[in-house]
């Protein structure tokens, strides 16, 4: 099977300044760029993007369709590692700020003219952050975080658009606490997520119950959800492998599985952890320029 062509960088664009990109709700390809920003050699991965100065003005460039939309986000503090749009043309960061360790707040609220509007503390460790367009943010955690911090502990936590924590995740007695979340999935009001060490199917909707499903697949990197099917990418150590599955009440039946390729066939070597919205699941390789996309 083959991933389909989403969202394209323009080339006028200096992709190795983008600090962070993303695929919000609506299906809009977003990139964070700091158009003054150095490349710093970082250990066992690629360099990556860092500002020289703070605080400094992102440009944050939007593509939707064929239109690409350019908005300044003004005096961002922070490093930028997760950015997600809410409603209302209002966006989120999450990041840290090298020069004020003490100061915790590492998620900023911006409103539509592009200025800041509120800071809060998200937790450490933060593997995924993304909002859906009901005004909920989730933060996913990984190890680090888990077992140091008071908010990540949680593995999981659901936030209001304003920073005000609504929901945390409780492993119900028998079952595994999170100690990473592997694969994350958010809808308008519903999140799934895949993690360590069990890796069973965690599904919590935001006006009903939490339901946990055993899975057959471990370790997956991304997940695409429609009705009672759902395909998960990657898992037992094959990265290109796709398997569909069906769910039931209480578990995940495996119904076949396939390779994922690019668009034009070729291998799919690498990726940047994948973006999973509903039952779509965006992708992107080593370059932060090119968006791919494929449905369940």
């Amino acid at each position: 099977m083959a991933l389909r062509p989403h969202a394209l960088l323009p080339r006028q664009y200096d992709h190795r300044k983008v600090l962070a990109t993303t695929v919000d709700a609506w299906g809009r390809a977003l990139w964070l760029i700091c158009p003054d920003a150095e490349l710093t050699p970082r250990p066992r991965t690629r360099p990556s993007p860092t500002p020289r100065r703070y605080p400094y003005d992102a440009l944050l460039v939007t593509a939707e369709g064929g239109a690409v939309r350019e908005q300044t986000l003004h005096a961002v503090t922070m490093r930028v590692i997760h950015l997600d749009a809410l409603p209302n043309g209002r966006f989120i960061l999450h990041g840290y700020d090298p020069g004020r360790e003490p100061d915790r707040r590492n998620a900023q609220i911006y409103g539509r003219d592009g200025r800041r509007r509120r800071s809060f503390v998200m937790g450490d460790a933060v593997e995924f952050m993304m909002a859906d367009r009901r005004n909920h943010v989730w933060s996913a955690y990984f190890d680090e975080g888990v077992y140091a911090d008071p908010i990540s502990c949680a593995g999981l936590v659901r936030w209001d658009s304003g920073g005000r924590q609504e929901w945390r995740y409780a492993a119900p007695e028998g079952v595994e606490y999170i100690d990473t979340v592997y694969a994350l999935n958010v809808d308008d009001g519903v999140a799934w997520a895949g993690y360590y060490p069990t890796f069973p199917l965690l599904e919590v909707r935001t006006n009903g119950p939490t339901r946990i499903r055993k899975s057959p697949v471990a370790a997956p990197s991304g997940m695409a959800v429609h009705g009672e099917d759902i395909v998960m990418l990657g898992g037992d150590r094959r990265h290109d492998r796709l398997h569909h599955c069906r769910l039931t009440e209480d578990e995940v039946l495996l119904v076949e599985e396939a390779q994922l390729t690019l668009p034009d066939g070729a291998p799919l070597k690498q990726y940047a952890p994948p973006v999973g919205r509903g039952r779509h699941l965006y992708v992107r390789g080593a370059s932060s320029r090119q968006w791919f996309v494929l449905s369940a």
